[in-house]
């Protein structure tokens, strides 16, 4: 169905929306970049990430674009999912199928209104997988939150632009309720950049095997799982800085046993 819309009112609506990324991984079809970028468009949001589109840019993205095409313009693509979310303190997976991870799970509606207000503090994304097989678990614990549609259990195929569609709508919706509700200045605890989480996330697995935590235990396993306690409450960029000095205090003690603890230790400031 087409829609008339005189300007643009995103900004009118919820400056938050300006925040939200939509990031594709690994798209095969072209066509669906381009609905896509028609459905996020439609509903406010321009700002799409694509992280190894198969074909991209080409025609049938344009095509099925339907006038978005400064979103297709402006879409910035990357080579990994580590390097789209770098910069984004909240990412939320969508997925079908839970996939035995234990993510805080939210329906639509949950999401948008979380997604808002997270949004009032900084950037996050909204991460969708491929087509065919969606996103990995190692995507999908890139991210702190599951997003899962409640779909018919029989037949629960959506295809990616529908979903998308689905899930910007609320944002949407979400930002109309809340136009001059939100009141007060955001929350200046603003989540640490996914990639700062992400170096400290591979730091913390470098020490754990140097003291030989792991054991006869799986790493990956144990990873997953301090990932998520990690994750929950959301930490800052000053407390993913303190847990990187204890660790790097941890290496030195490692290197030089014996000695005082040197110039690695944590700070008073730090212990604030």
């Amino acid at each position: 169905m087409e829609t008339s819309n005189p300007a643009p009112q995103s900004e009118q609506i919820a400056p938050e929306l300006a925040e939200i990324a939509l990031v594709l991984v690994e798209t095969s079809h072209p066509g669906n970049i381009g609905s896509s970028a028609r459905a996020a468009k439609t509903m406010g949001l321009r700002k799409l990430l694509l992280v190894s589109p198969r074909r991209f840019p080409d025609a049938d993205a344009t095509a099925l674009a339907s006038g978005a095409d400064d979103v297709l313009d402006q879409a910035q693509v990357h080579d990994s999912l580590d390097q789209a979310l770098d910069g984004y303190g909240v990412a939320y997976a969508c997925s079908a199928r839970r996939r035995g991870i234990r993510l805080p799970e939210l329906n639509p509606r949950q999401f948008a209104a979380h997604a808002l207000a997270q949004a009032r503090s900084g950037p996050v994304a909204v991460v969708f997988g491929n087509e065919r097989v969606g996103l990995s678990n190692a995507e999908i614990e890139r991210c702190q939150y599951l997003v899962r549609i409640p779909s018919n259990p029989e037949f629960g195929s959506l295809n990616l632009a529908a979903a998308l569609q689905l899930l910007t709508y609320e944002l949407r919706m979400a930002a109309l309720e809340l136009v001059g509700k939100l009141k007060g200045k955001p929350d200046p605890r603003i989540p640490a950049p996914l990639g700062e989480m992400e170096r400290m996330f591979v730091h913390l697995q470098q020490v754990l095997e140097r003291i030989r935590f792991f054991g006869s235990r799986s790493p990956e396993r144990m990873m997953a799982r301090l990932r998520r306690l990690l994750q929950r409450g959301l930490p800052d960029a000053h407390e993913v800085a303190i847990m990187r000095g204890i660790l790097s205090q941890i290496e030195y003690m490692l290197d030089h046993p014996g000695r005082d603890a040197g110039p690695q230790g944590v700070s008073e400031q730090d212990q604030g």
